[in-house]
């Protein structure tokens, strides 16, 4: 068995490559997605795909049809998600992926540090598990492989 596992937060910092290389290491079963992590490219896509636009405001519109549709595929997918929120910036994205995924009724993984406990405390009443760190994260998951 493998798991399908989507990687929901900011695309501003390797969180994701340090977590796919524990998993690794661990020798998890398990094949990662998640949002184009090119920051630039994810800015441009809607252009690229329809051509310019007249403004920021439509050039916007147009790249975020198409990382919703990225997403939704992906989401849809997937046998389990991970959002990570962090202390640096600001979370729109986890937290529009977290609900997606409440909504979809896929098993939701939260990390998230203490301090996040009180403006998360709704997200992580619906997560099937809420831990701190990546590690905990994969420990949880590695659970779901263990036969005895």
């Amino acid at each position: 068995m493998e798991l399908t596992v989507y990687l929901a937060g900011q695309i501003h910092d390797n969180w994701r490559s340090e977590l796919k290389n524990k998993a690794q290491k661990m020798e998890l079963p398990i094949h990662f997605v998640g949002p184009m992590e090119n920051h630039d490219r994810s800015d441009n896509i809607g252009e690229e795909i329809k051509g310019e636009q007249p403004n920021a405001i439509f050039k916007d519109e147009a790249a975020s049809e198409i990382n919703n549709l990225r997403t939704q595929v992906l989401l849809n997918k997937s046998d389990v998600v991970i959002a990570l929120f962090g202390e640096n910036y600001k979370q729109w994205n986890s937290a529009m992926d977290a609900g997606t995924a409440i909504a979809l009724q896929k098993p939701l993984i939260l990390i998230r540090p203490e301090s996040l406990h009180h403006p998360l405390k709704e997200i992580a009443n619906k997560a099937q598990v809420v831990v701190e760190t990546e590690e905990q994260a994969l420990k949880a998951l590695s659970y779901i492989f263990e036969t005895n």
